[in-house]
């Protein structure tokens, strides 16, 4: 049995050890029925166009060009699927890249898509164990983020919030930033109680999100 009681210094380094590993995209998901089959768990990363998902992708398993950015928002168009600790198949984790939110020049027949798409693949897979909600910390919650913790509610889907762009805030605005997001969440019942402000620029942040991942590894498998 996995020790969930382990110190937070033990998990801070599983999850170092975790992230230090190969780390490769494997496939591309446009519709519910092109999903890959299940395998390993799976923890998704969803977020408003332009809120430094690809940043942070790249920045949390150290590699430069894991996830594509780019200053077009709107760019990730699929499910991005990348096996983390092994090849497709003897992975020890999944990373999930959904389309970016709540970018109105995109078309509504591409919003729509990209909708069903990701309502289906948020009740129906049952190897998905976490979705990180990345949040412009620069902002806080938008309205354009309501209709995606929404969806999670409904779909009983646990996930945590993860505030981007630290570097760009104020040292006197980031707990009560952190504060804010907290009150905000109370409503929400598949919300977890606990907010991680990241940095893809100067890596703050990133060990606690790691280790964060490694914990709900060490619960999953206990």
């Amino acid at each position: 049995m996995t020790d969930n009681n382990a110190p937070i210094e033990d998990f801070a380094e599983r999850g170092r050890k975790l992230f230090a590993g190969e780390c490769d995209f494997f496939f591309a998901a446009t519709t519910i029925e092109g999903l890959p089959p299940m395998g390993a768990p799976e923890i998704a990363f969803a977020g408003r166009s332009n809120v430094g998902k690809s940043s942070l992708l790249n920045a949390l398993t150290n590699r430069k060009t894991l996830a594509r950015t780019s200053h077009t928002p709107g760019r990730t168009q699929q499910l991005n699927f990348f096996a983390l600790g092994g090849p497709p198949g003897q992975e020890t984790l999944r990373l999930v890249d959904m389309p970016g939110y709540g970018y109105a020049a995109v078309s509504k027949q591409k919003i729509d898509s990209w909708t069903k798409l990701m309502h289906g693949y948020l009740r129906g897979r049952a190897s998905l164990i976490r979705v990180f909600v990345l949040i412009d910390g620069r902002h806080g919650l938008k309205d354009t983020d309501a209709g995606m913790l929404k969806l999670l509610d409904t779909s009983a889907m646990s996930y945590q919030i993860v505030l981007t762009k630290r570097d760009e805030v104020k040292k006197a605005d980031i707990e009560p930033r952190i504060e804010a997001t907290l009150k905000a969440l109370k409503p929400h019942p598949a919300a977890y109680p606990d907010v991680i402000f990241t940095s893809s620029e100067t890596g703050e942040g990133i060990p606690e999100l790691r280790a964060a991942v490694a914990q709900l590894l060490a619960e999953r498998s206990s």
